[in-house]
């Protein structure tokens, strides 16, 4: 009876919370104390999913007033952008979805895979860190970077964005969910950024395993002979070696599978002329070596690196890799199977007459370029896939989608 009134309790400090009423942080515990109870932490988590759920749908906290988180991460478009532009307005990078992120490792230079290596003194290089270029550790400081940067939410400081959540009618709300002390700018930023970050952590809107893969994992459902040759492809060597870092293999515990080993490398990928910052023939976004990230400015070895996204969701993706600049999934594929062997499909060509490869990237960077296959040159000139070959990979990439329903299982 007890923890059935310890229950109620939380419930009750829950509902007072989300109503923006008057139960404070430690209600019926020592004043001094900021230790919660378990139905008291129960009850602030959910209170700040509740509050995070609406900051994140709420254009108020923008500068402009007319962007919200979900206007880039809409729910219907696994939580990415649901047009086809290649970046956003103002943005210089294609949004990427915020699904699957809760198994993403904190950034390593020298990352080293205990689980799934036989050998673990193996080093995987820079890996992990949430955004392209795993500047974030956290969901929570994930969560402050589009609030203040000038390309997206484009507010001016933390305070700005405390003072707009305020205007918008969250001051109770957040005043409800704050330590005993202190309360100032940088508690309450910090307070919103963890209700985002809170938000994110629903695992039945941010991973919820509910794809026809998962179904098939969990011996629900069966491939079609086009998924499975597909798969096949997919994880063969000598083929597509997608799996090599789109890990597709159940962990050694039995989770499913991410569909991304979190590392980050260097593809190459072709100059987006749609991005405005791009006009600037000098400009070049690096990733890990800059210029959004300035902690490796200095490390050539690092620059053309951006992190491997999960393949999760990616048929509902209407823009690939790091700078949007490739608009179907087939053509994603394809540039894996025809980069090096097809270049002037994907490279404009000089004055000279020679293709222009990997030019979005300074010539003295090509070295980081990824050769791996299927990319590289190959001894026959012909691509590590056919067309009908990539043509079943994407099928494949179709079973990843969330939300599957297999008529089979009707009651």
């Amino acid at each position: 009876m007890a923890l059935y009134r310890a229950g109620l309790h939380g419930l009750a400090m829950a509902v007072a919370i989300m109503a923006g009423g008057p139960v404070a942080w430690g209600q019926g515990m020592d004043a001094g104390s900021p230790a919660l109870s378990r139905p008291q932490a129960r009850a602030r988590a959910l209170a700040l999913g509740q509050l995070g759920r609406d900051l994140f749908h709420d254009p108020r906290l923008s500068a402009s007033g007319h962007m919200a988180c979900s206007s880039c991460h809409q729910d219907r478009a696994a939580f990415g952008p649901g047009n086809d532009l290649s970046v956003q307005p103002g943005g210089h990078r294609a949004v990427p979805s915020l699904m699957y992120l809760q198994a993403v490792p904190q950034f390593s230079e020298h990352f080293h895979d205990s689980e799934d290596e036989a050998d673990e003194s193996i080093d995987n290089g820079p890996t992990g860190g949430l955004t392209w270029d795993g500047r974030a550790d956290t969901a929570q400081g994930q969560a402050g970077i589009p609030l203040l940067a000038p390309y997206e939410m484009a507010n001016a400081s933390p305070e700005a964005v405390v003072r707009r959540a305020g205007g918008a009618g969250y001051g109770a709300r957040l005043h409800a969910l704050l330590p005993p002390r202190p309360d100032n700018v940088a508690t309450r930023f910090a307070l919103i950024a963890e209700a985002l970050a809170t938000y994110q952590q629903d695992a039945r809107l941010f991973y919820p395993y509910s794809s026809k893969y998962d179904a098939v994992l969990a011996g629900r459902a069966r491939f079609s002979a086009r998924e499975a040759q597909g798969l096949d492809l997919f994880e063969r060597a000598d083929r597509g070696n997608c799996a090599s870092c789109h890990v597709s293999a159940p962990g050694h515990d039995g989770t499913p599978p991410q569909f991304s080993d979190y590392g980050l490398v260097a593809l190459g990928v072709p100059r987006n002329s749609a991005i405005g910052l791009n006009r600037d023939p000098a400009y070049y976004d690096m990733g890990l070596c800059g210029p959004d990230r300035t902690d490796f400015a200095g490390r050539g070895d690092y620059c053309g690196l951006f992190r491997t996204p999960s393949l999760r969701n990616v048929a509902l993706r209407h823009v690939f890799f790091h700078n949007g600049v490739i608009h179907t999934l087939r053509q994603a594929v394809a540039f894996y199977a025809l980069r090096d062997v097809r270049p002037a499909l994907w490279y404009p060509t000089g004055p000279d007459g020679r293709v222009q490869v990997y030019n979005d990237l300074p010539a003295r960077y090509h070295a980081n370029i990824n050769m791996d296959p299927p990319f590289g040159p190959r001894p026959d000139g012909r691509p590590a896939l056919s067309d009908d070959e990539i043509d079943a990979i994407v099928v494949f990439l179709h079973t990843l989608t969330d939300g599957y329903f297999n008529p089979a299982l009707r009651h």
